[in-house]
């Protein structure tokens, strides 16, 4: 790619500058971003520690609710014995202690009773207690199989919608909410004898309360799992109660407990992730904040952008100082350059006095000096073409086929001789027409009326000639007879048709002729015949002469014609008029001429 000299001074200029301070930027950014991610790190860990020690004693004093019971002697007696032994004081009893525990904490939704003696049960749902149910089939429930089997005191299920204990509950659907339940087994002491389950439904207010200190809505994501990897909270609600099966979290598990963060990146996420382990109780529960990039950098960012918008200001500086300079030092060559492009489009001269006493005023001297040989030179070279041009016409009007003529006087003859009428003046007017038009040398372009007229008459003596076996038709716009043209640009082309076109096959011949506008800028004349036409082998041969001519032992051929009227037309027109043919087996032939509205200023008034 050639540049010019301005472009070089900028682009140089700029280059100095911009590279220095960019690597100084990137450097500095890189640096940002690296004590950024360490100090984030760092503090954001020790804030999630704080956040899992707060949530690990809530959820434990949760969990240890239930041994308030065991101080309550009244209600112990009542697990041991069952109700049925006095059963008014003994539901008295039941209803005082799950009242009492249900107003201990806002958050609790649910709790669920059952004494094993005589397999009872009880619901607190919204401080309404429930009627003593029956349950039958207590195992049936999983966490209350899963704690018989095991020696835990109290299992956690995981986030789920509320519902009621043993069907005893009258929960609306629109009031069923994600709750957390902490199943708890009572069992006597020091016998340890199995006496009943308490199960105990808490919202997740209290945990989203905690959880919302620990991270930023919007910009972070927070995520508590349990051992089984289910969310049991999310800063996207929607994915609390489900199981995480990201890869991140996968990751995670595969981390030392030592460990506090680790960087990611994949299409969901981009940024760092800050992990902890839960102690005591929930040992193999974690605690996880994920921070974007975008949040994590934001900061370093705005550095960098501050930075750019000195470099811009320093930039634009730089860059008007190098303009000034370039245009003081480039404006002779755009002058110059002015000047070659008035030359490219024809205009051979030179709008400047002086561009200087420096080298580029040497070279606008020998510029003007090359101007004025051309012009000279063009002078003498457009003459010769001119007069190369009027040759050629003559050559061509020195080819009317002389067999026409004879057929002419032939056809006008016969009928002189058949009618001794006065059809035999207008053959005669027509055939004069015809010499007269062919033989006047002083007019190269004529109004295209006059070329129409040509073509009339010729085709009026062939009408005569071929009587019925022969109809022409023109249609031509009135605009387009105004339009001047090369003489002789049609006949030789009609003339083809029944040299080449018409045999005996033919029952009757039909020539039309069309000339009509385009556009504003552009004329299409078309000659179309019911001749025989030309097979695909012939027609690429006429076009493939068209353009590269005929070869020079085919110089004698008559079909040279088109391609002599071809010619003429790029002559005059320089090179903007087409020329096409077309033919079909069945469908005669059919020849296209284009060419512009208006002739070249050189030409226009041959």
């Amino acid at each position: 790619m050639q540049w010019s000299i301005r472009k070089k001074l900028i682009v140089t200029l700029m280059a100095v500058i911009i590279l220095p301070f960019g690597t100084a930027n990137v450097f500095t950014y890189n640096q940002t971003t690296k004590s950024l991610n360490e100090r984030f790190v760092s503090t954001n860990h020790d804030l999630i520690v704080k956040g899992e020690q707060e949530l690990s004693t809530y959820l434990e004093d949760v969990a240890q609710m239930s041994t308030v019971l065991y101080r309550y002697t009244p209600f112990m007696n009542v697990m041991r014995d069952g109700i049925s032994r006095n059963l008014s004081y003994n539901q008295e009893e039941v209803r005082r202690a799950l009242a009492y525990l249900f107003n201990t904490r806002p958050e609790i939704e649910q709790m669920h009773l059952y004494i094993d003696k005589e397999k009872d049960s009880y619901t607190n749902y919204h401080s309404t207690i429930s009627g003593r149910g029956t349950y039958e089939h207590i195992f049936s429930h999983p966490y209350y199989a899963r704690l018989n089997r095991s020696r835990s005191f109290s299992v956690i299920e995981p986030p789920h919608k509320i519902y009621s204990y043993n069907n005893i509950s009258v929960i609306p659907n629109s009031q069923k909410v994600d709750v957390l339940s902490f199943h708890n087994i009572l069992r006597d002491v020091p016998s340890d004898k199995f006496l009943g389950f308490l199960s105990i439904d808490i919202n997740l207010s209290k945990i989203g309360d905690i959880a919302g200190r620990l991270y930023t809505d919007d910009l972070e994501d927070l995520y508590i799992m349990n051992e089984n990897g289910v969310i049991i909270y999310s800063s996207n609600k929607d994915e609390i109660g489900k199981e995480n099966k990201e890869k991140w979290f996968q990751q995670v598990k595969k981390k030392p407990k030592a460990g506090k963060s680790l960087e990611w990146k994949d299409k969901q996420f981009s940024g760092v992730i800050v992990y902890e382990n839960f102690s005591n109780s929930f040992k193999n529960w974690y605690i996880v904040k994920r921070i974007p990039y975008d949040v994590l950098y934001q900061s370093a960012r705005q550095t960098a952008l501050t930075n750019i918008l000195i470099g811009i200001i320093t930039l634009v500086i730089v860059l008007m100082a190098t303009l000034f300079i370039s245009f003081r030092l480039t404006a002779p060559i755009k002058i110059l350059i002015a000047n070659m492009k008035k030359v490219e489009k024809g205009e051979f001269e030179a709008d400047f006095e002086s561009l200087g006493n420096d080298e580029i005023g040497m070279l606008g001297r020998h510029f003007k000096l090359m101007i004025a040989k051309i012009n000279e030179l063009i002078e003498r070279e457009y003459k010769l073409e001119i007069e190369n041009k009027s040759s050629q016409l003559r050559v061509l009007q020195s080819q009317i086929n002389p067999h026409f003529l004879y057929n002419a006087f032939q056809s006008i003859g016969t009928l002189a001789l058949k009618l001794k009428a006065v059809p035999v003046y207008s053959l005669l007017t027509s055939l004069s027409t015809i010499m007269r038009y062919s033989m006047n040398m002083r007019e190269d372009i004529v109004p295209f009326a006059s070329e129409l007229k040509h073509v009339k008459a010729y085709l009026s003596l062939q009408k005569q000639r071929f009587d019925e076996q022969f109809e022409f038709n023109l249609s031509i716009q009135q605009e387009v007879e105004e339009i001047p043209v090369p003489k002789m640009i049609l006949q030789p082309i009609v003339e083809n048709c029944f040299k080449h076109g018409f045999d005996q096959k033919v029952e009757k011949t039909i020539i039309h002729i069309e000339g009509y506008l385009l556009n504003d800028d552009s004329v299409c004349i078309k000659v179309k015949d019911n001749g025989i036409g030309v097979n695909e082998e012939q027609l690429k041969k006429i076009k493939h002469e068209l353009v590269h001519g005929v070869p020079k032992e085919e110089k004698q051929r008559e079909a040279i014609g088109l391609k002599n009227i071809y010619d003429r037309l790029q002559i005059y027109y320089n090179n903007k008029a087409t020329m096409d043919v077309c033919s079909g087996e069945e469908s005669g032939f059919i020849v296209t001429i284009n060419i512009p509205k208006a002739l070249p200023k050189e030409v226009e008034h041959l």
